[in-house]
């Protein structure tokens, strides 16, 4: 009896563990691809040919360790990285802003282009507040909203900023944000950490004036700061929804939030509960254990925060990880020296279930596979693909299934699924169903492959999967990221005996 517990509990230690290694079917996997200081992108500035290899590349590179969002800088200082009536060129595209790429293309269409062939989602990244990285406002370009609106801005700490305290900036702002969204196929509008800038040599930003002027009756400055953040982000979201609703929004925020709170005056808890933004992801970026920012009570607290009962009213924030590719590579002490924090982090978010995807800063470094990253990646938390979270926020109905799923030769073949709008199809899913041991049924399926063609040729997978004793079937999945039902199946076995 003893040995039959032992061989049992073998056999639910080996069950468990297999099924915990099983990567997840929806999961976020993203990567911030900066262009402020051409960190990421791109290299060449005067070169669009240039440009545009290296973002192909990038993105091969992403692809092929199945990352399946980018978070793409498109207006790090109150520029444009796509073409745009409203702001200039990036000085980061050509080295003067205002001057068009040669030959003129369009880098977010481009990227926008290249990335959903690759079944990525596109986030569009903007630096609400930050207009020029230095006082020299000599570098703007004469049609730049300084030289119309000059009384929109604040010098502060050898930058120069929007005023987040004034009505006209907040509008203005979600004019821009307005553009991109109706003009573009996008994903998602992203924010970063940056809203009320970080306090320089102890010296507090000059709004004495703005509060003066535009108080709305709030006592106290601090409060008035974080209420002009909240109106912002409120005021996008409800925008941006009414016009796109699948378009999601979220905000990077710096991973402790008693500093967001009280120095960039973020009340992100407040933007999640009362569902203005559609997922959070704090930008986590201490080892396990550190002694004041250790990121496993991080992660417990942003976690706690991203879903509950507010006012009443049930809500849910999705909860991605910002996690520190960088800090492999530039952290001398032994905690990031000692093979491998991030995934020891990976696995910690895993084994507690929270988190629904990660989010990587940045490409450049990620790319460098530092301490083996990359492999870790390639080899076992990403080895299958996964579909992107869905969001509570956005609505939308599920799409139909796909239909006369059929084989010609080695390759499977459906119809495509109509739609528009929200509810067009961004991708298709190929499930792998296997026979299990008793012959009698078919097991959980697994997510062998994501496309937005209606066809696949399965002889590619044959290497990877093993097809004998089983049959594929289909699903759709919408701009809401809802996913239909499965097709009818069709039995692999002819694949296998070719």
């Amino acid at each position: 009896m003893k040995h039959l517990r032992l061989h049992i509990f073998l056999l639910f230690s080996l069950l468990t563990s297999a099924f915990s290694a099983f990567p997840a079917q929806r999961e976020l996997r993203g990567v911030w691809i900066a262009t402020v200081s051409n960190i990421d992108w791109p290299y060449y500035r005067k070169d669009a040919a240039a440009q545009q290899k290296q973002m192909t590349a990038l993105l091969d590179s992403l692809q092929a360790v199945n990352i399946n969002a980018i978070f793409f800088q498109i207006r790090p200082s109150a520029d444009a990285l796509y073409q745009s009536d409203l702001e200039p060129w990036s000085y980061y595209l050509t080295g003067k802003q205002g001057t068009a790429p040669q030959p003129v293309y369009d880098p977010l269409q481009f990227v926008i282009s290249e990335a959903h062939k690759r079944c990525m989602e596109v986030h569009a990244w903007l630096n609400p507040y930050r207009a020029l990285n230095s006082n020299d406002t000599t570098q703007l370009d004469s049609k730049h909203i300084y030289h119309q609106m000059p009384q929109l801005f604040k010098r502060y700490g050898g930058k120069l900023y929007f005023d987040p305290g004034k009505q006209l900036t907040r509008d203005y702002l979600t004019m821009i944000v307005m553009d991109v969204a109706l003009r573009y196929d996008i994903d998602a509008i992203h924010f970063d950490d940056y809203f009320y800038p970080y306090k320089v040599g102890g010296a507090d930003f000059p709004d004495d004036d703005t509060y003066r002027q535009e108080g709305r009756g709030i006592r106290n400055k601090g409060d008035w700061r974080r209420d002009n953040n909240n109106q912002l982000i409120c005021q996008i979201q409800t925008t941006l929804k009414a016009a796109k609703p699948w378009v999601e929004f979220g905000v990077s925020p710096f991973g402790r939030q008693e500093e967001d709170y009280s120095e960039l005056y973020a009340d992100v808890a407040t933007w999640m509960q009362n569902g203005w933004i559609d997922y959070v992801a704090p930008q986590l970026y201490w080892p396990i254990g550190h002694r004041l920012s250790d990121f496993d009570r991080l992660y417990e607290w942003w976690g706690s925060k991203s879903h509950g009962c507010y006012k009443g009213k049930n809500y849910e924030c999705n909860f991605y990880t910002g996690l520190y590719a960088a800090g492999l590579e530039i952290y001398t002490q032994k905690v990031w020296q000692t093979p491998n924090e991030l995934t020891r982090q990976m696995r910690l978010s895993r084994a507690k279930g929270i988190s629904k995807g990660e989010i990587f800063y940045s490409c450049h470094y990620l790319l460098h596979n530092p301490q083996g990253l990359m492999d870790s990646l390639r080899n076992n938390y990403y080895h299958q693909p996964a579909l992107n979270p869905e969001c509570q926020n956005l609505g939308g109905r599920r799409p139909e299934a796909p239909l006369h799923t059929r084989l010609t030769g080695t390759t499977l073949v459906w119809d495509s699924v109509p739609g528009k709008d929200g509810e067009a199809i961004s991708c298709y899913a190929v499930y792998l169903y296997h026979l299990d041991a008793s012959r009698l049924m078919y097991g959980n399926p697994q997510l062998i492959a994501v496309t937005r063609n209606t066809s696949i040729d399965l002889n590619t997978l044959r290497r990877k999967y093993a097809m004998s004793n089983a049959t594929v079937r289909i699903t759709a999945i919408n701009r809401y990221r809802k996913e239909s039902e499965p097709s009818d199946a069709v039995n692999t076995n002819t694949i296998t005996e070719k």
